[in-house]
């Protein structure tokens, strides 16, 4: 259960960094930054998102299913699994079923999966995440979301979004299908889509990884199609301006604790010009991402 969930581990050089810019900060805010909770003490270290990385490329896919696709790491991993577990879809296809499961991320380079799943219904879009030894992913041409089980290799839950657009209703603005986007945050499952009822703006719903029940609804005011992707921080949805510009932007936040949209311009690098997925892992603190059929993470640093 959520005791042993595996704590984000500082790397002793990731430390010395923030010491080092801490000295230029005024000794209030040093104040606050401990009680908010610092590499080293007791809470998740949350944070809102300050900068974001160049991109390291972990892999490329060779065939052009692989065009674009989605790879990720469960943050909180059920055994045999574990935090390097790393699984990959190839998401070009009417069929799409195949889940690639490799040892660590270093074999998605040489291109041999552990394993292949083939799920029981194919996946749509570039959505999915891995979570609490569970793929959460929208079956095709349906407005839900299902659990399929890694251990198990079934489908343990299945729920339908009510209002939910899909199948190219609510894409982002890339296309792909991508209405219905789920992400992981330090919190839990999130999914990001959009409705009739909201006209097209972003919606965000707090899932129970076990039952999909929705927990909690926030409506945004960003437009859906208006932004590339995005990702879930602490409780806060971040939007990526573009999916083709070389120098785009992290846009938009929206603050669930709060209810509250603000403008933001966070450098962000489309290296390979065709972003199709991009996510949080708390675990690793890196964005994972898909750029035309390369895999690749990102480092984020939260203030």
């Amino acid at each position: 259960g959520p005791a042993t969930a595996p704590r984000w581990d500082p790397q002793p050089l990731a430390y010395q960094e923030l010491q080092s810019e801490r000295t230029e900060v005024p000794a209030s805010r040093l104040l606050e930054e401990t009680a908010l909770g610092r590499p080293g003490s007791e809470d998740s270290g949350c944070g809102e998102l300050v900068w974001v990385g160049e991109p390291v490329v972990f892999g490329r896919a060779e065939s052009i299913t692989g065009k674009y696709g989605v790879w990720m790491k469960d943050p909180e991993p059920v055994s045999p699994f574990t935090r390097e577990t790393t699984w990959r879809v190839d998401a070009v296809g009417t069929e799409v079923r195949q889940l690639y499961q490799y040892e660590a991320a270093e074999q998605l380079a040489q291109g041999y999966p552990a394993k292949v799943h083939i799920l029981p219904r194919p996946l749509e879009s570039t959505g999915a995440v891995v979570y609490r030894g569970g793929l959460f992913f929208q079956p095709r041409r349906s407005p839900a979301v299902a659990r399929y089980d890694l251990r198990g290799e079934a489908i343990t839950a299945e729920k339908e979004i009510p209002g939910a657009g899909y199948h190219g209703q609510y894409p982002y603005s890339w296309g792909g299908y991508t209405d219905i986007d789920l992400a992981v945050d330090e919190t839990g499952l999130w999914v990001i889509y959009s409705t009739e009822k909201a006209r097209g703006a972003i919606v965000l719903s707090k899932l129970d990884p076990e039952t999909l029940e929705i927990q909690r609804t926030w409506e945004t005011n960003i437009r859906k199609r208006g932004v590339a992707n995005s990702f879930v921080i602490c409780g806060t949805l971040y939007t990526v301006s573009s999916y083709s510009a070389p120098n785009a932007t992290i846009n938009f936040a929206y603050d669930t604790a709060s209810g509250t949209r603000r403008a933001l311009s966070i450098p962000f690098e489309n290296r390979f010009r065709y972003l199709s997925m991009v996510d949080y892992n708390p675990a690793e603190r890196q964005l994972f991402a898909w750029d035309s059929f390369n895999m690749v993470t990102y480092p984020v640093r939260l203030s």
